[in-house]
């Protein structure tokens, strides 16, 4: 049978007493007795990279980037506390893997676990690459199929542009990031802002959620992955990108709409 990276990667890490995997932020992560050891990310924020970030021993993460940076580096977040990345994809041998996955776990297994490794695990190398959409779901048939309507509509208002917040698809208006589209829980999702007090009437539809995050800031989250409905992004988006766009923006999108917004009345003078 086909080998892919995500096999191996777990054919390792899963290989030490008491090991095992639990999902964080999106990512496989794998902790003994509840301590995290080593996180698997596959374009983690559009980054590029497939990646492992281990629990290194201290000063080996600077002895590893500074010696291989082709095969090392500095990852963000756990970065700071000595964590070292690991490039998967780039031809460093899967049993030097193996030995540094060895270090990362012993760094934080009680000493018994510890004893009982035994010798580190061989294994044979993955047969299978990525394909483009596990690198980036996005590029699947239902991502593609969001990114088309919300470029359609997004791009129409004035002054938007599209670009990256996180390494995910946004659409700004000015500088400020009025939709997005991401992939999330294995599904396909655009998020707009909507206001808290909107929040709580739209939940009520089980496709919405209140996401992580910018979900206190007045966010909400649409599940696109079984169906897109231009009417209700449309809708969704142009509430948003109301929020956000300056007075300037507005007169400019009331003028190509033909309907401008009422003007409060001026006060007479006495």
């Amino acid at each position: 049978m086909a080998k892919t990276i995500d096999d191996a990667v777990r054919e390792i890490c899963l290989s030490f007493p008491e090991a095992e995997e639990a999902p964080s932020h999106g990512s496989p992560n794998f902790k003994v007795r509840g301590k995290s050891f080593a996180m698997y990310t596959v374009n983690h924020h559009g980054d590029g990279r497939v990646s492992l970030w281990l629990s290194s021993p201290s000063g080996a993460q600077e002895i590893h980037v500074r010696g291989e940076p082709k095969h090392f580096f500095v990852p963000p977040y756990v970065g700071p506390k000595g964590w070292l990345g690991v490039n998967l994809d780039k031809g460093l041998s899967w049993n030097r893997i193996a030995l540094l996955v060895r270090e990362a776990y012993e760094k934080v297994a009680p000493p018994k676990l510890r004893e009982a490794i035994g010798a580190t695990i061989k294994i044979q190398p993955p047969t299978q690459k990525l394909t483009p959409e596990q690198f980036d779901p996005m590029r699947g048939k239902q991502g593609q199929r969001l990114l088309k309507a919300l470029r359609k509509i997004c791009l129409a208002l004035p002054e938007t542009s599209e670009g990256e917040q996180f390494g995910r698809p946004a659409w700004r208006v000015g500088k400020k990031a009025f939709a997005l589209a991401y992939f999330n829980d294995k599904r396909v999702k655009a998020g707009f802002w909507v206001g808290v007090e909107k929040q709580g009437l739209l939940t009520t539809d089980e496709r919405f959620t209140i996401p992580k995050y910018i979900g206190p800031n007045g966010w909400i989250e649409l599940d696109a992955h079984a169906s897109v409905d231009a009417s209700e992004l449309h809708s969704l988006a142009l509430a948003s990108y109301h929020h956000f766009a300056n007075k300037r923006m507005l007169a400019a999108l009331d003028a190509s709409s033909g309907t401008p917004r009422p003007r409060p009345k001026a006060k007479r003078k006495s």
